[in-house]
């Protein structure tokens, strides 16, 4: 099955290069192209596309507006926004994860791991293992005003999905958290689903949003 991809980004350059790049691959495939926050919106809500390359730093609407308006949007519950960022700078991250995001990728990345992430995005996992960017994750969402999370998020979980939770907080991928809990990688991924359906959160990046927010997890100093 070919993952489609909305490439938004006010460089006409770089979208021509990361069109060539996905194009060239067999299971991705780019089915449009936005220069601003506008456009993306538009062409999202046209296209429904699995996973939008946001940029956002753009002219007019930017990248963190259109984000808050596809993640948003009922219709475009199935649209995954993976960032385009230079994360020593952009403090627009935090409130990117709050609004539906589920991953970042620096500018710099390599085609390599540019086609791996939005490979990872479009599985429904959240990009946020690397150590740098869990400890920006968690910097930027102390830091940044935002509304707190609806009280008694957590409530629901159990103990054992409250721990699964944590630890996907930490950037730990199932079959990490499977060997540091002594468990099967097909139980961690059921607590997983289990604790986006009690919290309503889109992905794994909302439930590391949760637990930062609600103080289940400290943000790395």
């Amino acid at each position: 099955m070919t993952t489609t991809v909305l490439l938004a980004d006010d460089q006409t350059l770089l979208r021509a290069t990361f069109r060539m790049l996905i194009d060239s691959t067999d299971d991705l495939t780019v089915v449009a192209e936005a220069a601003d926050g506008a456009q993306a919106v538009d062409q999202a809500r046209a296209h429904r596309p699995d996973v939008l390359l946001m940029d956002i730093r753009m002219p007019g609407t930017d990248g963190l507006a259109a984000t808050e308006a596809v993640c948003s949007d009922p219709a475009l519950a199935g649209t995954r926004v993976l960032i385009l960022t230079t994360f020593e700078t952009d403090e627009y991250v935090a409130r990117a994860l709050r609004a539906g995001a589920s991953g970042f990728l620096g500018k710099d990345a390599g085609p390599d791991t540019l086609l791996d992430a939005v490979r990872t995005v479009a599985a429904g996992e959240a990009l946020l293992s690397p150590t740098a960017t869990r400890h920006l994750i968690g910097a930027f969402l102390v830091t940044s005003p935002a509304a707190p999370p609806a009280e008694g998020a957590l409530d629901e979980l159990t103990p054992r999905e409250r721990e699964v939770v944590a630890l996907v907080a930490e950037g730990l991928s199932n079959d990490e958290i499977a060997t540091r809990l002594t468990l099967s990688p097909l139980t961690v991924r059921t607590h997983v689903q289990r604790a986006l359906t009690k919290t309503a959160a889109r992905d794994r990046a909302q439930l590391v949003v949760l637990a930062y927010t609600t103080g289940l997890v400290r943000p790395p100093q």
